[in-house]
């Protein structure tokens, strides 16, 4: 049999049982593999219940720094019974199967194309921990700690990482040092020059973050200003309000009075939430909700309300596997229309495609900027995979100087001696000057309402009146156009006839895709969106191309549909390709998509 033998480049999954305290030991492993210099991606595939369900947690860990999910197994981790089987069953031949050997593995487990390397984890933890619940939670840390060896990672960077977790309490930071060394002097006595796979030091981390998506939204959103959040927890989402409540607690603190400058109100769902959000930015507060896609069908109506009274929201929409409750913890890109056309009539609504942390925080400063400035909901489109997995980014940064653009907002004095309609389009961008309230004792003030409005914000059902309000917001919608981030375009070769387009999360698998592609001399363009509406560029990438494969993780190709919706792209060139397991994409998919409607389009 012939070993898997690499260095810094392999897919590790554990399987585990959720709720059993794996989670810990896991995060320490992929961390000290990035503390170690080497870049790594870790997705946690985890059910939907609280306790008792398989999980899993797969590592890639690529020097070259791809960080999209790969598929196939070097080394698995299996130390949940209910899942062995199959979990043996997918490691790749010439890989490894880590196992609890407390317990003699079934007789019909004979592969020969496999290298077994069993540790009596149970047993250890048996007869060195005298705790049993802090047996349970160890024998996750002895499975590290032997990792540690296997992989020629050596014992450092974990006990450095314990001693800063457990900073505070020395106590902790003891007793998984010590479960840490069990698992490693096992694993030196028993398994030397065992395992193939390496871990070893690098630099191809520095200047990078290891971060989630979702706590990058919230930091993105206090240094945007934020002081108002309206929320209904719902996954994956919830923890972009549990990071906001803990940043703002750490850096909106009044010195003096002990308050904090921000307001967090849970509602009771999320049509509720969203009015709170629209409440707080009609009175000039910048405001956000997070949510899914269920959360999103519910704030339709509102919605519909911000986009026709016209008042700024941001949205952040995590998603996930619907319809329905759908799978809430799997991801998927899978809001797209429903995202961009929310509520009932006729709107269109920003939305911006994050790929990374950085873009996370980034994008979520200039959504606020976006939604005052345009006076609109803006809508995040994040995933699960994204917001909940831990990516490596480049640092966040942030330009003390920046200001926020709050828009055409009027005070008092430029009230004076002018003619004043909260409708009424001055500058002849679509974009109408607003008032906050209590802004001059006598000017300024109109009445806010979802019902068909004039120029001046008085009630009216004269269709006359009502087509040139929605006239007008087509005409800010085109200057939206002009604001929205544009796309990133990568031209390999100007006689390329074959594109690709690619938005969010399918960013990493796609551009490995074309390493890919281009290792077999075969060469494609590529453009990856980072906003609706779409700009010109867009227009003309595809226009440039005889075929333009759309890489999206729904069933129903919902990004190509509003191309040839709003992008006017002509139905011969666009070709999706459609992943919608719940799982992230994969280059080897895309290329083998790819692959085979070429080969179809040659007949």
């Amino acid at each position: 049999m012939k070993k898997i033998t690499s260095t810094n480049d392999c897919v590790i999954r554990f399987a585990n049982v959720n709720g059993s305290g794996s989670a810990s030991a896991n995060n320490l492993f992929a961390k000290a593999v990035f503390r170690l210099g080497v870049p790594v991606s870790p997705k946690n595939i985890f059910p939907s219940n609280i306790q008792g369900l398989p999980t899993w947690y797969e590592v890639r860990i690529n020097e070259r720094g791809w960080l999209g999910r790969r598929g196939g197994f070097d080394m698995v981790v299996a130390i949940n019974g209910q899942t062995i089987r199959q979990d043996y069953q997918e490691v790749l031949p010439g890989g490894y199967f880590f196992y609890d050997s407390t317990r003699s593995l079934p007789d019909d487990f004979t592969r020969t194309d496999i290298t077994p390397i069993g540790v009596p984890l149970t047993d250890l933890c048996n007869k060195e921990i005298d705790k049993p619940r802090l047996r349970l939670l160890m024998k996750n840390i002895v499975y590290v700690g032997a990792l540690a060896n296997l992989l020629s990672m050596g014992l450092e960077v974990f006990v450095d990482s314990l001693n800063r977790q457990f900073s505070k309490k020395p106590h902790l930071a003891e007793s998984n040092i010590k479960a840490l060394e069990l698992g490693y002097t096992y694993a030196a006595e028993h398994y030397p020059d065992t395992c193939g796979l390496k871990v070893t030091a690098s630099e191809k981390t520095k200047d990078l973050i290891l971060m989630d998506g979702n706590s990058a939204a919230a930091l993105g959103a206090v240094y945007a200003g934020a002081t108002v959040a309206g929320w209904y927890p719902i996954t994956p989402s919830t923890s972009v309000i549990d990071s906001f409540d803990k940043f703002t607690k750490k850096y909106r603190h009044e010195q003096d009075t002990g308050r904090r400058r921000a307001a967090i109100i849970q509602a009771e769902d999320e049509l509720s939430a969203i009015g709170i959000v629209i409440g707080a930015a009609w009175n000039g507060a910048r405001a956000f909700t997070a949510t899914s896609g269920p959360g999103l069908s519910l704030m339709n109506e509102f919605l519909g309300l911000a986009y026709f009274a016209e008042i700024p929201v941001l949205l952040i929409d995590v998603q996930r596997a619907g319809p329905s409750t759908g799978m809430p913890t799997r991801t998927q890109q899978s809001d797209i229309l429903s995202a961009a056309y929310a509520s009932h009539g006729d709107t269109r609504h920003v939305l911006l495609f994050p790929c990374d942390p950085k873009e996370c925080f980034e994008m979520t400063v200039e959504g606020f900027d976006l939604a005052e400035r345009l006076q609109t909901p803006v809508i995040i489109m994040s995933d699960l995979d994204l917001g909940m997995n831990d990516s490596v980014s480049t640092e966040l940064l942030w330009d003390d100087s920046r200001g926020y653009d709050r828009g055409k907002v009027l005070n008092a004095k430029e009230l004076e001696g002018r003619e004043w309609g909260r409708y009424l389009d001055s500058d002849g961008d679509g974009i109408c000057y607003r008032t906050y309230p209590g802004t001059h004792p006598t000017k300024g003030s109109y009445f806010t309402r979802g019902s068909s409005h004039n120029e001046f914000a008085a009630y009216t059902e004269e269709g006359g009146a009502y087509e040139r309000i929605m006239r007008r917001l087509l005409t800010k919608w085109e200057t939206a156009n002009g604001l929205v981030p544009l796309p990133e375009i990568d031209i390999a070769s100007p006689d390329c006839t074959i594109g690709l387009i690619f938005y969010g999360t399918t960013t990493h698998a796609a551009r490995e895709a074309i390493d890919i592609l281009a290792a077999d001399k075969r060469k494609v363009n590529s453009l990856r969106l980072k906003a609706f509406p779409f700009q010109q560029e867009v227009k003309d990438f595809i226009d440039g191309c005889d075929t333009v494969f759309v890489i999206e993780q729904n069933r129903d190709a919902q990004m190509l549909k509003l191309l040839l919706t709003e992008g006017d792209a002509p139905t011969t060139k666009l070709v999706p390709v459609l992943h919608f397991d719940g799982l992230p994409i994969t280059a080897d998919f895309i290329v083998e998509q790819i692959t085979k409607a070429i080969a179809a389009q040659r007949g």
